[in-house]
């Protein structure tokens, strides 16, 4: 039986919420060992004029401890 944590991570993009979401996966996974779900907790934008120019979003990562580390 596994023991999972939880983080909560913002995430941004120009591109959009999905390349947001991707990027901070990517770049948490660089760090975090184990890692085994997302969840996506909240998404926003900032507008410039009538465009979206940046996005976000709020994840829910979970990854499991690892019992046997020294």
């Amino acid at each position: 039986m596994g023991i999972e944590k939880h983080l909560i991570i913002t995430g941004t993009s120009t591109v959009s919420w999905k390349d947001a979401v991707v990027q901070a996966v990517a770049e948490a996974s660089k760090t975090i060992d184990f890692l085994s779900s997302v969840k996506i907790l909240e998404q926003r934008a900032k507008i410039e004029g009538k465009k979206l120019t940046q996005y976000f979003v709020d994840l829910d990562l979970t990854f499991v401890i690892d019992r046997d580390r020294d």
